[in-house]
Order: structure tokens, then sequence, then C-alpha cells
């Protein structure tokens, strides 16, 4: 008879398990949740400290709304990531229903979109243009200047 009740006791204490286990990946789902809004939260208010205090130091202003912008944008971004993460984790080990998957779809979409466009407002060019600060190896040394003047070398000079 004992053996009988541990034989249906058994899935019971799976089941537990998997209880606990759900409702411990809630939490970190909760916690990463709170982690991205932190650092959104959190770069919100560094970016207007760091341009209340360029504007007070007297700046130039266009510098100091550069670096607000920049600086806003890159914590959306961590923090947009951040969040994308967390809906992964929730919809994989809560929602793995068709209706979820296309939820959490939607949101990757509409969140890749707002990354796109962060990306685009900080770097000032689309993905597909080059960007203006690297500099083509040739362009490296002006007309002048040859590589061997650049290390201080007489060969370069005859």
């Amino acid at each position: 008879m004992n053996a009988m009740v541990d034989r249906c006791a058994f899935p019971f204490a799976v089941w537990g398990w998997q209880e606990s286990a759900l409702s411990g990946i809630k939490l970190v789902v909760s916690a990463v949740e709170l982690l991205g809004v932190a650092i959104v939260i959190i770069a919100i208010v560094l970016a207007t400290y760091q341009f209340l205090r360029q504007r007070i130091t007297r700046a130039p202003a266009e510098e100091s709304y550069e670096n607000y912008r920049t600086g806003l944008a890159r914590g959306l971004l961590l923090g947009l990531e951040i969040l994308i993460a967390a809906d992964v984790i929730r919809t994989v080990t809560e929602q793995l229903t068709l209706n979820g998957v296309l939820v959490l779809g939607l949101l990757v979409l509409v969140r890749t979109f707002l990354t796109w466009s962060l990306v685009v407002e900080i770097e000032q060019r689309w993905p597909w243009e080059r960007p203006s600060q690297l500099i083509a190896p040739r362009e490296l040394f002006s007309p002048e200047t040859t590589p061997d003047q650049e290390s201080g070398s007489d060969e370069g000079a005859r």
C-alpha cells in the first residue's frame, strides 16, 4: 500500500517542484524588468544632470544638447534590450502558446524598431551608410606626409 501511495505522490512532487521553479522564474523576470526600468530612469537622471552641469559651466549649447540626446538614447537602448530579454524569458517559461509567441513577436518588432531608430539618432547616419569617423587607410597620411616620414625615417624624404 505504501508503494502505491509513493507512486501516486511522485507526480505531485514533480508538479510542486515545477510550480516553485516557475514562481522563481517569475521573480527573476520581474527583477529583470525592474532592472530595465531602473536603467532608463537612471539614464534620464544622469543625462539631465550632465546637461545641466554643462549648461551651468557655459559649455556650448549645441554640444550640451547632443551629449544629452546621446546619453538619453544610450540609456533607452540598454533598457529596451533588457526589457526584451525579460519578455523572451516570460514567453518561453509562462506563455508558450501561439498567442504568447505572437505577442512576443510584436513586442520584439516594436522594440527593435525603437532600438534601430535610437541607433540612427545616436550615430546620425543610416545603418547602410559608412561612418564618417572612420578614415580610409589611404587617407591617414596627407599627400605631403608618407608613412616613412611619419615614423621619422629619412628614406621617405629622398
